[in-house]
């Protein structure tokens, strides 16, 4: 898969989903639990606002947390029209934004979970295709993606088997829960969205969901 790519692709798909939302539909709580849906757009388009020198500052007022930062900025961002946002969503959506850590696929993963961190809430079926739901599910168990999306450990003992497409993984132990279920929820339950585990099955999802934590 052309990584690059598909990851502009999904820019134009999020840009042309916000602006299809109303206000209400924006100010609809995401499934990022400090981040309304509107807010999760300024965090999508916070990489073609703001430069790397302001968000190293506001992480060192943020006391060393690169994540209070980045919550901090998107709240900001979200003041802005959404025609600007999504507007900087299609004109950079080629640009390469570096990503410390996580690579372009984090970049990538990180479209695609929040396109429907949005879409999950408002009852809506927008979403990336298939093929790209099977490459975030290649990339989640690796240890690249350990250092941000899915905490070491998540995934030990489990086995994972998508219902919809030819895909599996099963840890290294051999004593493998299975966790069963469409791509999307597969990959939302194993980024932390305990509400996905809802559309999953298998002895493993209840081990899963300890590790995950109630829905918020």
């Amino acid at each position: 898969m052309d990584v690059a790519a598909r990851t502009a692709a999904n820019r134009r798909l999020l840009a042309d989903f916000f602006d299809g939302l109303d206000e209400s539909q924006l100010e609809t709580q995401s499934l990022c639990s400090a981040w309304t849906v509107r807010e999760v757009l300024g965090h999508s388009a916070m990489p073609f606002s703001v430069g790397i020198g302001r968000l190293l500052w506001r992480t060192l007022l943020a006391r060393g947390s690169i994540d209070r930062a980045s919550a901090a900025i998107a709240e900001e961002q979200a003041r802005r029209p959404v025609a600007e946002l999504t507007g900087l969503l299609r004109t950079y959506a080629t640009k390469r934004v570096p990503a410390p850590g996580v690579g372009p696929m984090g970049q990538f993963t990180d479209h695609c979970v929040h396109l429907r961190d949005c879409a999950r809430p408002l009852g809506l079926d927008t979403d990336v295709p298939l093929e790209d739901w099977r490459a975030v599910l290649d990339w989640l168990p690796t240890k690249q993606a350990s250092l941000g999306v899915v905490p070491a450990g998540r995934l030990d003992g489990l086995a994972l088997r998508a219902t919809d497409q030819d895909w599996s993984w099963a840890a290294a132990d051999g004593s493998s829960e299975e966790v069963a279920g469409p791509s999307e929820a597969l990959a939302m339950a194993l980024s932390g969205r305990a509400v996905a585990l809802a559309d999953l099955d298998g002895p493993g999802v209840a081990t899963l969901g300890e590790r995950i934590g109630p829905a918020r």
